[in-house]
């Protein structure tokens, strides 16, 4: 039979009707119950703790559980327990600051420098991170060319950028250095000619080609730079894409030839009209040597292996750019500008801008995507597997955004903080770890060293074969006995070969049933004692033997969704498994995430304000318009020319909103001398306040980005004199009154030319007789006397 009190307990469980009775009921239900050792309870969960009290036992004398909720441990008197938390300590907190002069200290743009935690597995801590980007930071900015005969126009124009650039530069900062390079190919078939005149001069007036050359070190003479890049000429290549990540690589790990400095923004302004050979492609020229992100520059500043070694993959040069705080600038022809944006998406803080055809418009893009880089500050680290890192931004004007590593929106001088929730999900080898915690493209960062704490101090006072373990049997380790091997029970009092070893299992059966631990296990000395599995990594515990670690749901075919998600842990409240999710993942196999960066939508809000963030994904409100993957999209909304046409006004042509509104435009705005014709792409017109016509486009690249391209110069009417439209109006109906007059005339002169014509035709062929003219009558009259003559 089992004992009163615990019968009476399983009775107040079942029937549910005492409410005194459910505490005892859940204390003998939890996750805690399971754990063997202090250690092994204090890993388990937070809520654990170990009594370490010699004598903690019921009044029947039975033991309660050691290891047992912190509620439960004080409710059964226990006074001495084991519970460490979690701590932090900054070894290195010097105040933010700015450069100022040269002279001066070095600037400090993250807070604190150094932080040592202590870390209970299960139990986050909380530190504050503070990054301002210092004003008048150094900068040094190397340019890095293609010098392929395509390119020769835009050599032509860079000979006047350096004096243009660092005055630009000096409204950023007064510490301004400037360094040259170029790179053509490696010079073996097919990437060049290999016939030996070609190999000296592939072209009329080219110079040798070559793999990369780094003609100036970074420099503050900016008239140094113009007068050296004044007498670079082209070389020539034959195939289209050029070795352009051989010299970014080394234009990177080179750090004393090129110059870098420690405390300084280190930009690479890398412009081509062409694509770029990669990783695997030296194979056509019988280059096998993969790179190895070392620096090959001789004293004259050539790259000597290559001819050697094998381009650099993507991957590698991210590494190589991250470790040494480089931030390129792509600024490429509109061709090539989709090769490239997608490139930036595998190349931390790298950006991309449409090069004009003749480079003329370097010194804009410079300007453009420095103020992109410094708007925004975005915070990464290498933390280790067993450690996880939860991040709270607090960017301006109170915005807080929970699950975000970025504030964006920012000028020179502004400073946002970051909340990190540091959690350890479990104990590792090493005792000390250390990872970093740094802003994207800034040579500073926070170094965490963490110090999980696995064991109790109880634990280094432990007595070896002492006297309470049925005399020297076992090991008194914090206030309980760890048998020796073949003895079992709580003070070792039974051994293996006791014959009746098994005979009392009651205790060993789970509520009513009639199997004993589950069938999992054999009861030993009244405890069951669970079958090992062929794979050791498969464990099945629990008193009863009822829970095991590789029986939980899958994600994906991986237990948990694999264990950078979550780990199999027995409940012990439902006497089930279940997945343990590690933070920033929940589900029952831990197949959602918890980040909401994945559901913020353009305009920084999660699904664009018309949705709720679910596993990671929108999922629009069916009582709105809007839809999409972030609830963006909205076919009955106004068009993308309608809503757009305000952010192309400002951005292109300065008008029409306010710099504030301006800078929260999401989409890039790019010139173009021509809109492509593309017959899927929308074309855009609206007038602005001068009546001209600004034609407008907008496509979505491969990798996702939105972009507008707008049409550079607007058609603008020619504007009307009036007093010229009055002059020519009167100036006109004066010539028309000639005219028709004119023509009067003329048609007059004919007529009466033809009429004077056939007058003079008629009496030409006209007949004269000699009659008379029969009404013809005399002017005197004759009278005949009758009587005359009688």
């Amino acid at each position: 039979m089992l004992p009163t009190d615990n019968l009476a307990r399983h009775l107040a469980c079942i029937l549910g009707v005492l409410a005194v009775a459910l505490t005892p009921c859940l204390a003998q239900s939890n996750i805690c119950t399971d754990a063997k050792t202090c250690g092994e309870c204090i890993s388990l969960d937070p809520t654990c703790g170990w009594c370490t009290l010699e004598e903690y036992k019921k009044a029947d004398g039975n033991s309660f559980p050691r290891c047992d909720l912190l509620n439960n441990l004080g409710q059964n008197g226990c006074t001495d327990i084991s519970n460490p938390s979690s701590s932090s300590n900054k070894t290195k907190d010097e105040p933010l600051s700015n450069a100022g002069n040269i002279a001066e200290s070095e600037a400090v743009q993250v807070k604190p420098q150094a932080i040592h935690l202590k870390l209970r597995p299960g139990q986050p801590t909380e530190i504050t991170m503070q990054v301002r980007q210092a004003e008048d930071y150094p900068v040094d900015l190397y340019y890095v060319m293609d010098l392929s005969k395509s390119m020769e126009d835009d050599l032509n124009n860079l000979k006047q950028l350096g004096t243009t650039l660092a005055e630009e530069m000096k409204a950023i900062t007064s510490n301004f250095r400037l360094g040259f390079g170029s790179f053509v190919d490696k010079t073996v078939m097919p990437y060049v000619s290999t016939v030996p005149s070609k190999l000296i001069h592939p072209c009329p007036g080219c110079e040798a080609p070559y793999g990369f050359k780094n003609i100036l070190p970074l420099n503050l003479d900016t008239d140094l730079f113009t007068n050296i890049v004044g007498v670079q000429n082209a070389s020539g290549n034959l195939d289209a894409p050029e070795g352009g990540l051989d010299a970014l690589m080394q234009v990177t790990v080179c750090t004393s030839e090129i110059g870098w400095r420690k405390q300084a923004r280190h930009l690479v302004i890398f412009t081509t009209d062409a694509p770029f050979h990669y990783a695997g492609d030296g194979k056509l020229g019988g280059i096998v040597t993969p790179n190895d992100g070392s620096c090959h520059l001789n004293l004259n500043g050539d790259y000597t292996q290559s001819t050697i070694l094998d381009y650099p993959s993507i991957g590698q040069l991210n590494a190589k750019m991250q470790e040494n705080s480089i931030i390129p600038i792509f600024a490429v022809t509109y061709t090539e500008f989709g090769i490239y944006s997608n490139l930036t998406q595998y190349i931390e803080a790298a950006t991309a801008g449409i090069l004009a055809v003749d480079s003329s418009n370097v010194v804009d893009l410079v300007k453009e995507n420095y103020n992109k880089i410094t708007s925004k500050v975005e915070v990464v680290d290498n933390a280790p597997e067993n450690i996880t890192v939860a991040y709270t931004a607090h960017c301006l004007r109170g915005q807080v955004l929970p699950g975000s590593r970025e504030c964006s929106g920012l000028k020179l001088g502004d400073t946002v903080n970051f909340t990190l929730s540091v959690t350890a999900t479990s104990c590792s080898e090493q005792r000390i770890q250390t990872f970093t915690v740094r802003p994207i493209g800034f040579n500073e960062d926070l170094v965490v060293t963490v110090e999980v704490v696995c064991e109790c101090d109880c634990e280094a006072q432990k007595v070896m074969n002492s006297d309470k373990c049925s005399m020297g049997n076992g090991t008194l380790e914090c206030g309980s006995c760890t048998c020796n091997q073949g003895r079992y029970g709580e003070d070792c009092e039974c051994s293996g070969n006791d014959a009746d070893l098994g005979d009392n299992d009651l205790s060993c059966r789970a509520g009513n049933s009639s199997i004993v631990c589950s069938g999992r296990g054999s009861c030993v000395c009244g405890q069951c004692v669970c079958f090992q599995r062929p794979d050791p990594t498969q464990q099945v515990s629990g008193a009863h033997c009822e829970c095991d670690n590789f029986s939980c749901d899958r994600y994906k075919g991986e237990l948990c969704g694999g264990p950078d998600r979550g780990v199999c842990v027995c409940d012990e409240k439902t006497k089930r498994s279940k997945c343990n999710c590690k933070p920033g993942f929940e589900g029952d196999a831990c197949e959602c995430s918890t980040r909401l960066d994945t559901c913020r939508a353009s305009n920084g809000l999660i699904c664009n304000g018309f949705g709720v963030c679910n596993c990671g994904k929108c999922e629009c409100n069916v009582t709105t318009p809007y839809r999409g993957e972030r609830c963006e999209e909205c076919p009955a909304c106004p068009g993308k020319c309608e809503v757009n046409k305000d952010c192309v006004e400002c951005k292109q042509f300065g008008q029409g909103l306010s710099e504030e509104q301006c800078d929260r435009c999401p989409y890039p705005v790019i010139p173009v001398k021509e809109l492509p014709s593309d017959e899927q792409s929308e074309r855009c017109l609206y007038h602005n306040d001068k009546d001209c016509s600004v034609l407008f486009t907008y496509q979505t690249l491969e990798n996702g980005t939105f972009i507008l391209l707008v049409q550079e110069e607007p058609v603008c009417p020619v504007p009307v004199n009036s007093a010229f439209i009055i002059i020519g109006i009167v100036v006109g109906i004066i010539i028309i009154g000639l005219i028709l007059l004119f023509i009067w005339r003329l048609l007059t002169y004919i007529h009466d030319s033809r009429e004077f014509a056939r007058f003079e035709k008629d009496r030409a062929q006209a007949k004269w007789d000699q009659s008379e003219n029969p009404i013809y009558k005399p002017s005197t009259s004759t009278y005949k006397n009758p009587l005359y003559g009688k």
